[in-house]
């Protein structure tokens, strides 16, 4: 018997961009042999609209149809030679790594109050005396006491926060002595319930404060 002869993948050349498949590259490797200019542009654009639809997620994207185009001139290890919207680019151009980005350096005081708590104290600070700050206070205040319960579930006194609100401000920073935290249940609440709920579970909690509070009670 005759052996059959099978055509593996190991043995057909390399898929520049192997997302795409191999019928897509067998399309670029007719378009680039066209000899007709203008036929070749209208395959390629046609090999476009083709990979776009292979390619959904780059539908939001700003530069959608520049990187379309150039995964194509890929396609072609940049020997397409058509009348394309976008120039073409060059290997180097498309091989060039971007800048390195700076990492801050800063340490951060209380890692599980984070670097957002801080910047916010910071602004805080710098804003005129008056409700705008107090409110902006009070709301830094609680969320020092949400991120402060993610790592302790059991509870965290109020005093804690006030005094980590200080030092963290350098004294620039207080709350009114007419303002209180959300409770520790009414938190650990808003954290189960989600996002949605939160504004309704800092209003119940608003609401225990006062009704403790005409009664004397404390925290």
């Amino acid at each position: 018997m005759n052996a059959v002869a099978y055509d593996y993948n190991t043995r057909r050349p390399r898929l520049i961009i192997p997302e795409y498949g191999r019928h897509v590259q067998r399309m670029v490797e007719h378009c680039m042999a066209v000899d007709d200019r203008a036929e070749r542009t209208r395959l390629a654009k046609a090999i476009i609209q083709v990979i776009g639809r292979l390619n959904p997620q780059l539908r939001n994207s700003e530069n959608a149809d520049r990187t379309l185009w150039d995964h194509l001139y890929i396609m072609s290890e940049f020997k397409l030679d058509v009348d394309g919207p976008f120039p073409k680019p060059s290997p180097e151009e498309l091989e060039t790594k971007p800048e390195r980005v700076p990492y801050p350096q800063k340490a951060i005081r209380f890692g599980h109050y984070g670097k957002l708590v801080e910047r916010m104290i910071e602004q805080c600070a710098a804003l005129e005396a008056g409700e705008k700050r107090d409110a902006y206070a009070h709301l830094i205040a609680n969320l020092m006491k949400r991120q402060f319960l993610t790592w302790n579930r059991d509870t965290v006194p109020d005093g804690v926060i006030l005094k980590d609100l200080n030092d963290l401000s350098k004294g620039r920073v207080k709350l009114k002595e007419d303002q209180q935290l959300a409770s520790t249940d009414a938190l650990l609440q808003a954290q189960r319930s989600g996002p949605r709920n939160e504004a309704e579970v800092r209003k119940r909690g608003k609401k225990r404060h006062r009704n403790r509070n005409k009664k004397g009670g404390r925290y």
